[in-house]
């Protein structure tokens, strides 16, 4: 039998209801809707006032079930308390307290499988590796969020609507992060396979460590960010950062490239060859040629690097940074590694003289590169 809905009478005794207030017949609509989810008065008053109500039902969606304190957690996984929470924080989740009731079933299988990693790897290796996922699963989250609100809330915010179908439409969103676990995990291996392939065509076979890769690095960055950033609204500056992370994106991996990392105005890419790396910076540079407001340019460097939690690392990567700022707008600066593996490529290189890098001690020969035939 359905739980009868309270009435505005038990709502008001609740403090959840005011008759008197602006916008009653809304909030008596939305805390009756509430009540239809199988959410308590108890449950709407411990929400309020810290939250809204209006993301109550979304709130308790997000991660269901019981929830239990570190030391049930911990017991239920036959792990040490200790390495739950060094787990939890490698992962990007603040501490919990003693008391707190933070942790699901779900945590629990998810310790259990990170204790069985542990044995195998070693726990200081699967806590770096939490670190890498944590941080990767927490920008999917907030983009989901931003999604969210610059798509679905704000649009209805500025419809004008009514706290229930507020409320309808967040939990609505929340209901749709369901699809997400299969979408990333078939993203996941279609990019294992691609990274895979990477890694065994940049690995010298001559060397027994296959961390160590043979790769061209690339850094491209906008000229003028800066200036612009103070100019611009939130909105404008937010379309062109979008428009260019967009385009980063979409020509590094067209170009058979990897995008590292995103940083505000620049991205780091690799490529396994130093004529894709090429193909990959000047196409950047095309893409903006015909835009007055932002003007890429960029630097490349070839050679061994070392790759440690989804990032590279070593001289390679260094130099590569250090020509990047050293180039003109719409420039792209190479070292001669690159210009020996773009041989035979239809791009041209032209000396730049020697240039003095931060922490390097001899000056650098270095080149600009540009197309034989330049794209349209």
């Amino acid at each position: 039998m359905a739980t009868p809905t309270p009435t505005a009478a038990e709502f008001q005794a609740a403090g959840l209801y005011d008759p008197a207030a602006p916008g009653a017949a809304d909030r008596l609509a939305l805390l009756e809707w509430l009540v239809q989810q199988d959410i308590s008065i108890e449950q709407m008053r411990a929400h309020e006032p810290a939250r809204s109500l209006i993301t109550l039902a979304g709130d308790l969606v997000v991660r269901p079930g019981r929830r239990m304190t570190i030391a049930e957690a911990a017991r239920r996984a036959g792990a040490p308390p200790e390495l739950v929470q060094g787990m939890r924080v490698a992962s990007g989740l603040p501490p919990a307290g003693p008391d707190e009731l933070a942790f699901t079933q779900q945590d629990v299988i998810t310790f259990q499988t990170f204790a069985a990693g542990a044995t195998l790897f070693g726990e200081a290796a699967m806590l770096q590796f939490s670190r890498v996922l944590g941080a990767s699963v927490a920008r999917i989250a907030e983009a989901a969020i931003a999604l969210f609100i610059a798509n679905v809330e704000l649009p209805a915010r500025e419809a004008q609507a009514s706290p229930l179908e507020l409320a309808q439409a967040n939990l609505t969103g929340v209901q749709s992060l369901g699809v997400l676990p299969s979408t990333i995990e078939t993203f996941l291996r279609a990019h294992f396979e691609l990274a895979i392939e990477r890694q065994r065509r940049a690995r010298d076979p001559a060397r027994t460590r296959g961390d160590l890769l043979t790769l061209t690095v690339g850094f491209v960055d906008l000229v003028g960010f800066t200036p612009l950033a103070r100019r611009l609204s939130i909105e404008e500056l937010g379309s062109l950062v979008g428009r260019f992370e967009g385009l980063a994106s979409d020509v590094v991996t067209a170009g058979s490239g990897r995008l590292v990392k995103q940083v505000g105005d620049a991205v780091m890419f690799v490529a396994a060859g130093a004529g894709a790396a090429c193909e990959i910076a000047l196409r950047l540079l095309e893409q903006f040629a015909p835009d007055d407001i932002v003007r890429p340019r960029g630097g490349l460097a070839s050679g061994q690097v070392l790759m440690r939690g989804g990032d590279y690392y070593g001289p390679v990567v260094n130099l590569a940074s250090r020509l990047g700022d050293l180039a003109v707008p719409r420039e792209i600066l190479v070292t001669p590694a690159v210009v020996d593996g773009a041989r035979g490529a239809p791009y041209a290189f032209e000396p730049a003289g020697k240039r003095m890098l931060k922490g390097v001690d001899e000056p650098q020969a270095v080149f600009t590169a540009s197309r034989v035939t330049p794209q349209p």
